[in-house]
């Protein structure tokens, strides 16, 4: 059995965005043991070589910050005309099963996928989609991972080809940029310069009337065969939340 991650190392990077930085502080082995002694243990009776326990705290991270799945929560507060799914409330018979890379890397920057993009790629290699497949959309903008430019650059999927996704019978699907639209700024310059209330977003907001989930920031997607592995992808377990990190891998015999 290999295992491929498919996930982003959670640390600083000082090319996040402000409202996405991650900040961790790492307390090393001796301050431990400052600890014991104030919990009563005298250093006598420390054990022989005994270095103290190192521990770390996340003193910065939102819940979107690193690579992630999305609730139906995220996207509003219903979903098919019912409450929308927190993350603690996503069925984990979504999160482990078939996967299936769908390559997108000819996209250019800032040109949406279309419903009849993925029809190629699944036609063009004899390919087919099935109810319950985790569908992991590779653009290949993992490569700008850590820099200002993956927040500002990338391609992003239509509603249209959400709700092609979603009506195939899929529930989860991801991607290996920072989001699963079209780049946040450029949507918010394009729906300003249009006067196109129907431009910002689009492909979150599916999940008003379709429910799914999306994984975003993924990366090594290139290890991948297009078909013939397992994808589990866990988030954790936060109370309410809209999203939570999860340690996404790819499993092949």
């Amino acid at each position: 059995m290999k295992i491929i991650d498919l996930s982003k190392t959670i640390q600083y990077n000082p090319g996040d965005p402000f409202f996405m930085k991650v900040k961790i502080k790492h307390k090393p082995h001796r301050k431990a043991r400052w600890l014991i002694r104030y919990l009563g243990l005298p250093f006598r009776l420390f054990p022989k070589n005994f270095t103290g326990w190192a521990d770390d705290s996340i003193q910065q991270m939102g819940v979107h910050s690193t690579t992630h799945l999305d609730a139906p929560w995220h996207y509003a507060p219903t979903s098919e005309g019912k409450p929308a799914k927190t993350i603690d409330q996503v069925p984990l018979e979504w999160c482990y099963g078939d996967g299936i890379v769908i390559d997108m890397k000819h996209k250019a920057d800032f040109e949406a996928i279309t419903v009849e993009d993925l029809q190629q790629f699944l036609s063009k290699n004899n390919l087919s989609l099935k109810p319950g497949l985790i569908v992991l959309i590779k653009t290949g903008r993992d490569k700008h991972m850590g820099t200002k430019e993956f927040f500002e650059r990338g391609t992003g999927m239509s509603a249209q080809a959400t709700t092609w996704l979603i009506d195939q019978g899929i529930k989860v699907m991801g991607i290996d940029q920072w989001g699963w639209d079209l780049p946040l700024r450029y949507m918010v310059q394009k729906a300003r310069e249009r006067g196109n209330a129907e431009l910002f977003w689009e492909g979150h907001l599916v999940g008003r009337e379709k429910e799914y989930c999306h994984l975003e920031q993924l990366t090594n997607l290139d290890a991948l065969p297009f078909q013939g592995f397992k994808v589990a992808l866990f988030p954790l377990k936060i109370k309410g939340a809209s999203a939570a990190p999860a340690r996404v891998v790819a499993i092949m015999d």
